[in-house]
C-alpha cells in the first residue's frame, strides 16, 4: 500500500503529465492558428492554398465523415500536417519537431488525410464536355481549326522508391526509378483524368491503352479529340504533331514564318498543347514532394500523385487566381516541361519514330487501319485549312 507521500508524488506526476500535454497541444494550436488567423499569403506559403479554400476542404471532410476531430487534434490540424508535408517536401521527423507530435501521430494523420482525399478524388475530375473550350473559340489562331479539341494528353514520370527486387520494371530509359503517369488536361489548367502507378519502363502507348480500356477510363467524347506529343501516335481521338517538321516554336506570330502546312500546324499544335506543360509545372510547384521520390510504400507514392492532381483541381475551382496559377496561366511562361530528372531535355529523336506500326502492335490499341487512316486525314484537313487561311492573310512572296 502506498504512503501518503507516494500518493502525492503520483498525483503530482499525473498533474505534470497533464500540464505537459496541455502545453504541447497549445503549441500545436498556436502554430496552426497563427497561420490560419494570418494573411492568405501565410496560409498559401504554409498550407499551399488560401484560407477560405482550406476551411471549405475541412468542412467537406467533416460533412462526409471522412475525418473527425479527436481529443488532441482538430481536422484543421490534420489537414495542415498533410499539406505541410506535401507542400514543403518534408520528412516526418522535421514535421514532428514543428507540430510537437510523435512520429506515429504525424504518420497516422498524414495517411488519414491522404485516404480521405482519394475517397472523393473522382469527384474532382470532370471529363470534357461537347462544347468548344473558350480558349479555342475566342482565339483566331485555333478557331475554327481545333474546334473539336477538348484538351491535351501528356505522359510524365515521377521518381519513386521501390525495393531492390522491384527496381527492374521501374527503371526508365534514362536509368532512373520512376512511375509513369498519363494525364489529360483542360485548357483552363485542370486535370480531366490521371492514371498513375505504371512502371517507368512501360511504353507510353501501352499506358495510354490502359487508360482507354480500364473501368475508370479516359473518356474521349464522340467526334472530339485530345492533342498529344511525339511520344504517341496520331490515332482516333488523339492528334499528334507531324514527324520531321519543326515543333515547339513558341515565338510571337509576327516573328514566325512557316515554310509549309506541316510546320505551321506543328506551331499551332505546340502553342495549344503547352497547356499540359503549364498545368504540370504548376502541380509540381505546389506539391514538390512529387519530385523527390518520397520514402513511402509504393501504393502511397501512387496515391500521392492522384491526390495532388485532385487537390490541384479543387483549388483551381475554388480560387482560380491564386498566386501559383497566376504564374503559369499565360501562354509562353513555360516553353518546355522541365523533367530532366527522369526524362531527357528535348524532343523525341526521329529514329524512335521510324517503325510506328510495331509500337502500335505492342500497345494493342483498339483501332483498325481504317480508323488510323481517318485520323491521319483529319490532321491533314486541319493543317490544310490553317495553311490556306495563313497564305491568304500573309501571302508568301518570292525573294
Amino acid at each position: 500500500m502506498a504512503s501518503s507521500d507516494d500518493e502525492k508524488r503520483v498525483t503530482n506526476g499525473k498533474r505534470r503529465s497533464k500540464r505537459s500535454r496541455t502545453k504541447r497541444t497549445s503549441n500545436v494550436t498556436k502554430f496552426v492558428d497563427q497561420v490560419l488567423n494570418g494573411t492568405n499569403e501565410a496560409c498559401m506559403e504554409n498550407f499551399r492554398m488560401d484560407k477560405h479554400v482550406f476551411y471549405k476542404l475541412c468542412d467537406v471532410f467533416q460533412t462526409r465523415g471522412l475525418l473527425k476531430h479527436t481529443s488532441r487534434i482538430k481536422i484543421e490540424e490534420q489537414l495542415a500536417i498533410f499539406m505541410f508535408i506535401v507542400g514543403h517536401n518534408l520528412r516526418t521527423r522535421a514535421v514532428q519537431e514543428l507540430f510537437k507530435y510523435s512520429g506515429e501521430t504525424i504518420s497516422r494523420h498524414f495517411n488519414n488525410v491522404l485516404n480521405a482525399i482519394i475517397t472523393i478524388s473522382l469527384e474532382f475530375f470532370k471529363p470534357p464536355g461537347s462544347e468548344i473550350p473558350p480558349e479555342i473559340r475566342e482565339d483566331p489562331r485555333f478557331y475554327p481549326y481545333f474546334k473539336d479539341c477538348v484538351g491535351a494528353v501528356s505522359g510524365i514520370h515521377f521518381p519513386v522508391i521501390v525495393g531492390v527486387d522491384e527496381q527492374g520494371p521501374f527503371r526508365n530509359k534514362n536509368g532512373a526509378l520512376s512511375q509513369s503517369v498519363i494525364a489529360s488536361c483542360s485548357f483552363d489548367m485542370k486535370f480531366h483524368y490521371v492514371l498513375a502507378g505504371w512502371e517507368g519502363s512501360a511504353p507510353d502507348l501501352k499506358v495510354l491503352n490502359s487508360a482507354l480500356t480500364r473501368r475508370n477510363k479516359l473518356e474521349v467524347p464522340e467526334g472530339k479529340y485530345f492533342l498529344v506529343d511525339f511520344k504517341y501516335e496520331n490515332i482516333p481521338g488523339f492528334i499528334a504533331p507531324y514527324v520531321g517538321a519543326p515543333y515547339g516554336l513558341l515565338e510571337h506570330e509576327n516573328g514566325f514564318k512557316p515554310q509549309d502546312a506541316k510546320e505551321l500546324f506543328n506551331h499551332r499544335h505546340s502553342l495549344l498543347r503547352s497547356i499540359t506543360d503549364r498545368t504540370l509545372v504548376a502541380l509540381k510547384e505546389r506539391f514538390p514532394i512529387l519530385m523527390s521520390a518520397p520514402s513511402y510504400p509504393l501504393p502511397t507514392q501512387v496515391k500521392l500523385v492522384v491526390a495532388a492532381c485532385a487537390l490541384h483541381n479543387y483549388i483551381r475551382d475554388e480560387k482560380p487566381d491564386d498566386s501559383i496559377f497566376k504564374i503559369y496561366e499565360h501562354e509562353g511562361c513555360v516553353t518546355q516541361l522541365d523533367d530532366s530528372a527522369v526524362q531527357p531535355v528535348g524532343f523525341e529523336k526521329p529514329e524512335m519514330m521510324t517503325n510506328p506500326d510495331s509500337r502500335m502492335m505492342d500497345a494493342d490499341l483498339p483501332f483498325d487501319i481504317q480508323q488510323i487512316e481517318g485520323a491521319s486525314k483529319l490532321r491533314d484537313t486541319i493543317a490544310a485549312e490553317i495553311w490556306n487561311d495563313y497564305v491568304h492573310d500573309f501571302p508568301i512572296t518570292e525573294a
